[in-house]
C-alpha cells in the first residue's frame, strides 16, 4: 500500500530542502536554483494548503539573499587577504574578461540598479558581484542593493513555475513545463549573443 504524502508533510520536508539547495547554489553557482523554485511553484500552485505559493516566496528569496551575502563576505575576506582565497578565485573564474568589464561599466553608470538585473540575467549574477568586491563597496551597500534583486529573482522564477502548473492539470507535468520554460530562460541570452556574433563576422 502507497501512502501519499499529505500536502502539510511536502511542505515541512519541501521547504527546508528548497532553503538548502538555493542556498548552496548561490554559493557553488552550479546548481539551478531558478528550475528548483519554478519547480516548487507548481508543486505549490497544485496544493490546497493555504499561503503555500507565499511560503515558496519567502523560502526562495531569503536563501538566495543569505547565500548572496555570504558569498559577497567571502570574497571581501578574499580581496583583504594577501593569498587571497578558493571563493574569490572561484568567483573570477566564473567571471569572464569581457563580462567584467561590462559589470563594471553598468555598475558605474546604474549603481544599484545593475544588481536587480544581474539577478535575473543568466550568468550575470557573478560578473556584478566581483565589480561590487573590485569597486570596494562595503557588504552593508551590497546587502540593501541585493534584497530587491532577490525578490525580483524569486517572484520571477515562480511565476514561470505558475505558468507551467496552470498550463496543465497534473502536477508532474507543470514541472516539466516550467523547467523547460526555465531552460529556455536561461539559454535565451547565450543563443542571442552568439547569434549577434555570427551576424557580424
Amino acid at each position: 500500500m502507497t501512502v501519499i504524502p499529505t500536502p502539510a508533510t511536502q511542505q515541512a520536508l519541501g521547504i527546508p530542502s528548497l532553503f538548502l539547495l538555493v542556498l548552496i547554489g548561490a554559493l557553488v553557482p552550479v546548481v539551478p536554483t531558478g528550475a528548483l523554485v519554478s519547480t516548487a511553484a507548481v508543486v505549490a500552485f497544485h496544493q490546497e494548503e493555504p499561503f503555500s505559493l507565499a511560503l515558496v516566496f519567502v523560502t526562495a528569496s531569503l536563501a538566495a539573499f543569505c547565500g548572496d551575502a555570504t558569498l559577497y563576505w567571502l570574497g571581501r575576506r578574499g580581496m583583504r587577504s594577501k593569498n587571497g582565497s578558493r571563493w574569490l578565485e572561484a568567483i573570477r573564474a566564473r567571471a569572464p574578461e569581457e563580462r567584467l568589464a561590462q559589470a563594471q561599466e553598468k555598475l558605474a553608470d546604474h549603481d544599484v540598479a545593475v544588481l536587480v538585473l544581474s539577478r535575473l540575467v543568466p550568468a550575470g549574477r557573478i560578473p556584478v558581484m566581483l565589480a561590487c568586491l573590485m569597486a570596494k563597496w562595503p557588504l552593508r551597500r551590497f546587502v540593501r542593493g541585493n534584497l530587491p534583486a532577490c525578490l525580483a529573482w524569486a517572484v520571477t522564477y515562480q511565476l514561470i513555475g505558475i505558468l507551467g502548473g496552470s498550463l496543465f492539470p497534473e502536477p508532474w507535468e507543470g514541472v516539466v513545463a516550467a523547467v523547460a520554460l526555465t531552460v529556455a530562460v536561461s539559454a535565451a541570452p547565450s543563443l542571442w549573443r552568439r547569434f549577434r556574433r555570427s551576424r557580424t563576422v
